[in-house]
Parts: C-alpha cells; structure tokens; sequence
C-alpha cells in the first residue's frame, strides 16, 4: 500500500482504504479468536462474562488511543461498546453451549 502522501489520485486512495478495511476485518476476527479461546479462563457465569471493570477499562485505553490517533473519542467509544456487547453476546452462547453438552 502506497504511503498516503504518495497517492495520485482517487483511485490510489480507495484502493489504500479497501486494504486497510480488509486489515482491519482480519483483524477482528483475529479477535474474535481470543474472545472465544478467553471462555475456557473465565467462570462459567454472567458476571465472569460482562466483565464490567474490564469492559470499562478497556474503554478508556481505547478512547486514549483514539485521541493519540486523532480520532474522536466518543466514535471509538461506541464502534467499541457494540463490539464488545455482541461479544460478550457470543461468549454467553458459548456457555450455554458448553451447558448443554
């Protein structure tokens, strides 16, 4: 991927977005991995899951680092809350499936 200030045109741009999407959708399901390998450490209860302490510092170091990044705050603050919600969704299931074996 060029550097941005390489880029000549609209094209060279976009190509250097769809690549970094697709980065960051790796990414997130490179994430995902963990969330459903972490189940095995935790408790097998809500609680354990929500994680409210964890969730909210998690919060904070991601709102740090989007300030650090030039980003707004409260916009990573929300990609991060629906992220971590659905989740924390997924390892519910996860439970429950354990449960049911």
């Amino acid at each position: 991927m060029k550097p941005v200030k390489d880029c000549k045109n609209i094209e060279d741009i976009r190509r250097a977005i769809d690549e970094l999407d697709e980065e960051i959708i790796t990414l997130l399901g490179k994430r995902y991995q963990y969330v459903k390998e972490i189940v095995k450490f935790k408790k097998k209860n809500e609680e354990s899951i929500v994680a409210k302490e964890r969730r909210e510092a998690v919060i904070r170091s991601r709102r740090k680092l989007a300030v650090e990044n030039g980003l707004d705050p409260d916009v990573i603050e929300e990609l991060y809350r629906k992220l971590i919600s659905h989740f924390i969704d997924e390892e519910l299931k996860l439970i429950r499936d354990d449960d049911k074996e």
